[in-house]
């Protein structure tokens, strides 16, 4: 694949690279091209705070495992930013600087002054506030750089035997909620736990917005019959502290909150 190994030549024009890592699909073709071509002159740090659910974190330390690359996690006080615990629209803006900045701050501590990010081609077409934080950081985006979009990306990721390549996307747990609401560890843990159990009925990319007391779900259209017909899974969901279920009929779409 062209692209693939236009990454692989970028990538040999690093000395060191630290990827900053989140399991997806690709961060994931990311850590591993450049643990290919720079061995152990590539290190993987992952941030971990409350944005993050516990399965992805899991998630991404397994897959960074199985690479061989080493891995570090740091912790990140997302709560500590203001703009993020009042849900900002420019909320990504302003955690991405925070937990870019705990990156960052580790890769220095190793030796890593070069970091990277998964932002890929098809990104600058849509609201990602947070790519500009990482542009005023001097993060570098390799797969951006190499006009790599999210199908070229899942095409190299199959080629390469990356058990990613068809992992479906998720983001922030804070898109979860309307902007300019507080958010709290609590309700975080409402939707996550309520996901959880949407995934593992093997639906994917099921979102649980909330909207106060309602749970708003997003699921692809054609797995709207399994949700309706689940009453245990609607009261389970109901359990977490929600007092009314809906499904949502135009189905799962990143970004429904912008």
């Amino acid at each position: 694949m062209e692209k693939l190994d236009r990454l692989r030549e970028y990538l040999s024009n690093f000395d060191k690279l630290c990827v900053a890592y989140s399991g997806g699909v690709d961060s994931d073709l990311l850590m591993n091209v450049a643990y290919e071509v720079l061995k152990d002159n590539a290190i993987a740090v992952i941030g971990d705070g409350a944005m993050l659910s516990r399965k992805d974190l899991e998630d991404a330390e397994n897959l960074a495992r199985k690479t061989g690359i080493k891995y570090y996690v740091v912790k990140v006080d997302v709560f500590s930013v203001r703009e993020f615990r009042f849900n900002d629209r420019k909320r990504c803006y302003y955690c991405k600087k925070n937990i870019m900045g705990e990156i960052i701050k580790k890769a220095n501590e190793l030796g890593f002054n070069t970091i990277a990010d998964g932002k890929n081609s098809d990104d600058g077409k849509v609201y990602r506030p947070g790519a500009q934080a990482a542009r005023e950081l001097g993060i570098v985006s390799p797969l951006y750089e190499t006009g790599m979009t999210k199908q070229d990306i899942r095409q190299a990721a199959k080629e390469l035997g990356l058990e990613t390549w068809n992992k479906a996307s998720n983001s922030c747990l804070a898109t979860r909620f309307p902007y300019d609401t507080e958010l709290t560890a609590e309700n975080f843990a409402k939707v996550e736990e309520a996901e959880l159990l949407i995934a593992r009925k093997g639906i994917p990319s099921g979102r649980v917005r909330m909207h106060g007391d309602i749970a708003r779900i997003e699921v692809p259209e054609d797995r709207f019959n399994e949700l309706i017909s689940d009453r245990k899974l609607i009261e389970d969901i109901k359990n977490f502290g929600f007092r009314y279920v809906t499904l949502d009929l135009e189905g799962f779409r990143s970004g429904s909150m912008d």
